[in-house]
């Protein structure tokens, strides 16, 4: 017999003698009209042959059967419940039945409608009631007597358990927006003794749909809900966001707001579905009170958006908002920014910003108190600490006890500040606004899910640390893109504890295997934490070297750079340019390898989460790497013959050629053929239109008979140096002051190493070489959470600790470098003789995460991804 503890057992396999059959059949002939027994006497048979107690969900023969508690105000579980029954629908093949519970297999109670007999049955099953009703959205599934009993502590918790049990099925959360079509089962079993009690650890967890003009807004209304004016995300595309949400335990959306869209507040009934869902709503950073400033605030009508010359005007305004939509359940911004994203209007000096900011505080809480409810400590409120608005904060702003600190990241990943020792004690908490695309300096990405799993996993691991609890955010301007990155944040936010206990890697490997099988799943880890450590190396939308932007308008039309050559070596140590595109060529490979062996079902889900990123992410590598090797050639930059330089030349440019043109087939076919057309228009390869995404620029053009002809030509090899040069990934160290927990699918060696404050690693070598060293410290650029600095010390054996510092200021030319090389690195000079050394880093300050150490005679010596040893090495 198959079964798997924790989870619905699946295809089970009946080990069941003749003798067994014989029995069967002569009690079903003897007691024909007495059903029920019947039922508890094979059970009572399967029970003793198998040496176990087990609750049949699904017997292969018969629908599922449910029943289902009565809602009051918002019909959540009904929802979950069609949700529900199209899963087991495409699970079973066949339509749940719904049934008194009397009947049911599967019986689902909501503790916030109860009755005296349904807590009774509750209690008697087992289940501790009270554990649940002190945990908002918590929900529990208990086996018991034959029955699966699936209870909620409110609306939203008993449709996040009814929805638990089709993820025990096999159903992703996926199967509709990635098309995870379900698997066919033929059985469903659960323990006897099976029991999972959930509570999240965070209580608002969502999204915020932002830069959608490139994709989801487009798909919507020109694909998914045609009947709509454009610029429209309608309420059908807007129904399968909250579908998405509930599936991912998640309650929180933060609308889309742009100005070429239709606000969320003027799309009929999307409010009213979003409450149907059990979705909180709320607004960004620059949006207080549920008003979207520009599709909403028009100045010839309204006047200017300033609360300091237009104080009335901006208090009705907001007051509008909130008569009509304060009767549901929100998350409200407040203070202020300027109309979008930027500062806000009417203020000079630091000064005059806190005490207006301090005074649109004091009128947003009595709109609140007006229009919402009395107790304003009742009132779910958050103030987005955004760019300026940290520094305003710093400068003295004083926030009610009652409101949630959101603090951000720098719009890349890294966490900005958390809350001191002080601020932990405040009633409102704090909460975390973070990440996984960006529209903005120094480069957007809004391509490729290409974020490192590892540092979603340290960042938000870091902020529940730091006590940043109330609310967690997340930036994606569609789902699609950064599928497994939004899982791994909400179910960091719903369990934290579960994800850090079996790691990154571990929790990457279980979606994959979910998602495509274990045979493709087990194959493709090892493929996915490459890719993400490519990406780490260069986004792919960063190839390009361009920058958006730029306050010089007339050197950079529109503030955007032209392309220009990479940092990429084409001739040192075997050519890290080569090296690079070799790696993507063996992923591509595997890729188109392990597609074989995806369920059929999950084609288009692995197309569009795996094969697309993989290969497209490699494509535009070589189109820019090739194009740049070619312009080398071009332009004499080797010491090649002239007949020699024109056919390398040629070579290149018709390796950039193809890339290019396969990358648009690559394209269309997602957005023409996935799932027979239905992601038409939700995918751009060239979002903004910036210069990275255009055709390589190339010394010359060749037709496509010609770029066939000269694509079996490869690139010729380079000569290494190899002298006096060393380098390590940190996770080789040798020794350590505490017990080092590396973070898989972090940094350019895909295993950084955090390091606590006044701890340190070494790391023994054999060095060969007389006189002074350049050390080069790579770390994660990360930023201090608590307002002090990110140093670190450099030592080897007895010589005084260098005290170098990674810090930078947001938006820095430094802070850019370092955010678009995914690596921050500090430079050390030591003298050394021949033999072996001890380097040693002691973290100074918190938030100091190691990546690579590179130890090189040539100060000089210009690498822009070190190369480092292989190793194997078992992540935490």
């Amino acid at each position: 017999m198959i079964r798997t503890t924790g989870y619905i057992q699946i295809d089970r396999l009946h080990a069941l003698n003749d003798n067994w059959r014989k029995d069967v059949r002569c009690y079903v002939a003897t007691f024909v009209l007495w059903r029920c027994r019947i039922a508890m006497v094979i059970a009572s048979i399967i029970t003793s042959t198998m040496g176990m107690a087990e609750v049949s969900i699904f017997d292969g023969y018969n629908p599922i059967s449910y029943s289902l508690p009565p809602w009051r105000d918002r019909p959540v579980t009904e929802v979950a419940a069609g949700m529900f029954d199209s899963d087991m629908e495409g699970v079973t093949g066949m339509s749940p039945k719904r049934v008194e519970a009397d009947a049911a297999t599967i019986r689902v109670y909501n503790l916030s409608t109860a009755t005296a007999e349904d807590l009774a049955e509750i209690t008697e099953a087992g289940l501790d009631s009270q554990r649940l009703m002190d945990n908002k959205d918590s929900f529990c599934l208990k086996a018991h007597g034959g029955r699966l009993y699936a209870v909620g502590a409110d609306d939203r918790g008993t449709a996040y358990a009814l929805l638990e049990v089709s993820r025990l099925a096999g159903v992703s959360p996926w199967v509709w927006w990635n098309d995870a079509t379900p698997i066919r089962r033929t059985h469903m079993t659960l323990p006897d003794d099976y029991a999972d009690y959930q509570s999240p650890a965070v209580e608002y967890r969502g999204i915020f749909l932002n830069d959608e003009d490139w994709s989801l807004q487009p798909w919507s209304w020109r694909t998914f809900d045609t009947s709509q004016p454009p610029g429209t995300i309608g309420v059908r595309t807007y129904k399968e966001i909250f579908k998405l949400l509930l599936r991912l335990r998640a309650n929180t959306l933060w609308p889309a707001m742009h100005e070429s869209t239709i606000p969320f507040y003027f799309v009929d009934g999307a409010k009213e579905a979003a409450d149907s869902f059990g979705i909180v709503i709320g607004t960004s950073h620059c949006e207080p009170l549920l008003r979207n400033n520009v599709g909403e605030w028009t100045d010839s009508v309204r006047g200017p958006y300033n609360y300091v010359t237009n104080r009335q005007g901006v208090l009705g305004y907001w007051g509008e908002r909130l008569k009509e939509a304060g009767r549901y359940e929100n998350l409200y911004t407040i203070g202020m920014r300027g109309k979008h994203d930027g500062r806000m209007a009417g203020v000079k000096t630091m000064a005059e910003r806190v005490g207006a900011l301090r005074d649109v505080i004091d009128d947003q809480r009595t709109l609140l108190k007006r229009y919402v409810g009395k107790d304003i400590t009742a009132i779910p409120q958050v103030v987005v600490l955004y760019k300026e608005v940290l520094d305003v904060m710093n400068e003295g702003l004083t926030v009610p006890d009652d409101v949630t600190l959101m603090w951000c990241d720098d719009n890349y990943g890294h966490l900005t500040c958390l809350s001191d020792s002080s601020r932990r004690k405040r009633a409102g908490g704090a909460g975390i606004y973070y990440h996984l695309s960006y529209w903005g300096r120094p480069h957007d990405y809004l391509w490729i899910g290409g974020t490192q799993p590892g540092l979603v996993y340290n960042e938000m691991k870091t902020a529940y640390e730091g006590g940043a609890r109330r609310a967690w955010i997340v930036n994606i301007h569609d789902p699609k893109t950064s599928s497994y990155q939004l899982e791994l944040f909400m179910d960091m936010a719903w369990n934290v504890g579960s994800v850090v206990s079996a790691g990154v890697e571990a929790h990457l490997g279980s979606w994959l295997t979910r998602e495509f099988g274990s045979e493709a799943g087990a194959e493709l880890t090892p493929v996915m934490r490459e890719f993400y450590r490519l990406c780490a190396v260069r986004r792919p939308e960063h190839t390009g070297w361009t920058q958006v932007e730029l306050s010089d308008r007339k050197a950079y039309p529109r503030g955007r750079s032209h392309v220009v050559d990479t940092e990429f070596s084409f001739s040192e140590f075997g050519s890290e340019a080569d090296r690079y595109l070799e790696a993507w060529t063996a992923l591509a490979e595997k890729v188109k390898t392990i597609e074989a062996k995806v369920p059929a079902e999950r084609r288009d889900d692995y197309f569009a989460q795996v094969k697309y990123p993989v290969i497209a992410s490699g494509l535009m590598a070589r189109k820019m790497l090739e194009a740049q090797r070619g312009r080398s050639y071009a332009m004499g930059q080797s010491g090649a013959s002239l007949w020699e330089r024109d056919t390398l030349m040629l070579g290149a440019v018709a390796r950039s050629q193809w890339a290019y043109q396969e990358l648009r087939r690559l394209t269309a076919a997602y957005n023409d053929s996935l799932a027979g057309g239905k992601w038409r228009h939700i995918l751009s390869m060239s979002p903004r239109d910036l210069p990275v995404f255009n055709p390589p620029v190339l010394p010359v053009g060749l037709t496509g008979d010609e770029v066939e002809a000269w694509l079996s030509d490869a690139p010729g090899s380079v000569e290494s140096d190899g002298q006096g040069y060393m380098a390590l990934d940190a996770v080789t160290f040798t020794d350590a002051s505490f017990t080092p927990q590396p973070v898989a699918m972090l940094g350019h060696s895909g295993m950084a190493v955090p390091v606590p404050k006044g701890e340190c690693v070494s790391y023994d070598i054999d060095w060969a070489a007389d006189g002074d060293a350049l050390l080069l410290t790579a770390l994660i650029p990360t930023q201090p959470v608590d307002g002090g600095d990110v140093r670190v010390a450099v030592s080897i054996e007895q010589g005084e600790p260098q005290v170098v510092s990674i810090k930078e200021k947001g938006r820095s030319d430094g802070w850019k470098e370092n955010v678009l090389r995914n690596q921050a690195r500090v430079r050390t000079i030591h003298n050394l003789t021949p033999g072996r050394h001890t380097i040693t880093i002691r973290a100074l300050d918190n938030h100091i995460i190691l990546d690579q150490l590179m130890l090189d005679t040539r100060q000089d010596r210009k690498f822009y991804t070190i190369p480092t040893h292989q190793y194997n090495f078992e992540p935490m």
